[in-house]
């Protein structure tokens, strides 16, 4: 990356810097080993977390992983928008150049010699897969996963059972907090046996976010002072989008005045330019709730998590705030789910019950609270 693009706010492009994911790294490098070594992982991998999190931007690190491994293993990244039907999924995932050069028999472990039928009928990518690994290991990276069509994601799933049973293949899905109740919708059966394949993907460490700025900036031979980084990650939340623009502004003022240490000064400097992208963003956010139908709820909710949003809620929490909302308690859990899968309230995975929720930004219920009064 060029020092004319240090950082990398809100494109899902890989930054310099991919700090406090280490978790998250290790596990994917040993589904890599996996495939790589012509053996499918023990399981394949779901990363659920808020939008601005760096869900894309791990996608993008695997990718590139894969592309430097000895055995460059075959990866297809793509959208849940460019699989609309099963046909499109089919198209993506064994092209037609690709289908053409298949053996109209294959051999398979397990399986003795099956007929290869280069038809649409709903076995034809199990087959096609199946055939496809065995010469080379497939990894499929989809990205916004949660809006994935319910028909295409059952062939997807099934068809990765079953391929992974035969053939190296690695399916990675990544989606908002609400890709969990859409997998469920799905009568997705490996969700249950994810393991350590399933990752939440949440707000960086303060450490982190420290180290997300500071390493891009190092390189420069740029420093940055102790009470003017501490100032910056507490206004950046340590929301990965922020820290990332925080780091624009911040290269940004070195560019402009051509110091290589930066101060308060400069911290201060740089703070118009990100409030304004910060609201502009919040304003997305807050007419995303209204046109939904959830601005009154989400008002309320964020009062179940104190002022600025920084403590947890639990579910009796959240009920109480959308009674108090007037929402039917017919609909309390649904509404719940919905704030879930925008993200403005988030059950991070892993936890012992009783489970408690978050807030995917805490100052974003702040301002969805100011603005509505």
């Amino acid at each position: 990356m060029t020092a004319q693009w240090l950082f990398a706010p809100g494109d899902g492009a890989l930054p310099p810097a991919l700090a406090g994911r280490e978790r998250e790294q290790e596990e994917l490098s040993r589904c890599l080993a996996s495939l790589a070594g012509g053996r499918s992982p023990p399981h394949n991998v779901v990363l659920i977390g808020p939008r601005g999190n760096g869900k894309t931007v791990l996608l993008s690190w695997f990718e590139r992983m894969c592309g430097a491994c000895a055995a460059r293993p075959d990866v297809i990244a793509i959208a849940a928008a460019d699989i609309p039907n099963p046909a499109a999924l089919r198209a993506q995932l064994v092209p037609t150049v690709v289908a053409r050069f298949l053996p109209r028999k294959i051999a398979v472990t397990g399986l003795g010699s099956a007929e290869w039928a280069m038809s649409e009928a709903p076995d034809s990518l199990t087959r096609r897969l199946i055939a496809r690994c065995l010469r080379r290991p497939l990894a499929v990276l989809l990205d916004e996963a949660h809006t994935l069509d319910l028909d295409v994601g059952q062939l997807l799933l099934n068809a990765s059972q079953q391929v992974r049973a035969k053939a190296p293949f690695l399916l990675v899905l990544a989606g908002t907090p609400g890709l969990a109740t859409h997998l469920g919708r799905m009568d997705a059966s490996f969700w249950d046996r994810l393991g350590s394949g399933l990752l939440g993907i949440g707000c960086l460490s303060p450490n982190a976010a420290k180290e997300a700025l500071v390493k891009p900036l190092a390189g420069q031979r740029v420093s940055i002072d102790d009470d003017a980084l501490d100032w910056v990650v507490e206004q950046s939340q340590c929301y990965a989008y922020f820290v990332q623009l925080w780091g624009e502004a911040l290269w940004n003022q070195r560019r402009t005045t051509d110091e290589t240490r930066l101060t308060a000064d400069h911290a201060k400097a740089a703070a118009p330019s990100v409030t304004a992208q910060v609201t502009n963003y919040y304003h997305r956010r807050y007419r995303e709730l209204e046109a939904d139908g959830l601005l009154r709820p989400a008002v309320t909710v964020a009062s179940a998590f104190g002022a600025g949003g920084n403590a947890c809620a639990s579910d009796g929490d959240i009920d109480e705030a959308l009674a108090a909302a007037g929402v039917e308690a017919s609909r309390r859990l649904e509404v719940r789910e919905e704030l879930n899968r925008l993200g403005y309230i988030w059950c991070p995975p892993g936890q012992l019950p009783p489970v408690v929720w978050t807030a995917g930004i805490p100052s974003l219920m702040q301002y969805v609270r100011d603005q509505a009064v």
